[in-house]
């Protein structure tokens, strides 16, 4: 897949969500506008040397078994969800998705039936 072609106006106009998009070596291919905002032009480059080596073992570990990662940061007074997901070509992890949402400070939750 060609995320270089992607053209996705309604990812572009998320205000509070960044989304970023990885191959399997962690070469960024895809940033929204918001994503570009926080992060910089990433698109080409390795995330890898921005990540401790903690976070590095995340990334793999993700990669290598296909799975979901989620926590909530606080940063410069504003409070995020960090939801990490892998994404699929032909049936086979090609990367991951980053999805960086501003969330209120304070939230509810409510169990669903």
């Amino acid at each position: 897949m060609n995320f270089e072609d992607i053209s996705t106006p309604w990812s572009d106009s998320l205000k509070t969500c960044a989304i970023t998009v990885c191959d399997l070596d962690g070469v960024i291919l895809y940033q929204n506008k918001r994503s570009v905002e926080v992060n910089g032009n990433m698109r080409g480059k390795s995330m890898i040397p921005c990540h401790s080596a903690r976070s590095r073992e995340i990334i793999n570990r993700l990669i290598n078994n296909g799975e979901n990662n989620a926590y909530t940061i606080e940063k410069r007074g504003i409070r995020k969800l960090i939801y990490q997901t892998p994404w699929y070509e032909s049936g086979e992890v090609a990367g991951l998705v980053e999805f960086s949402l501003e969330i209120p400070m304070e939230m509810p939750h409510y169990v669903r039936e």
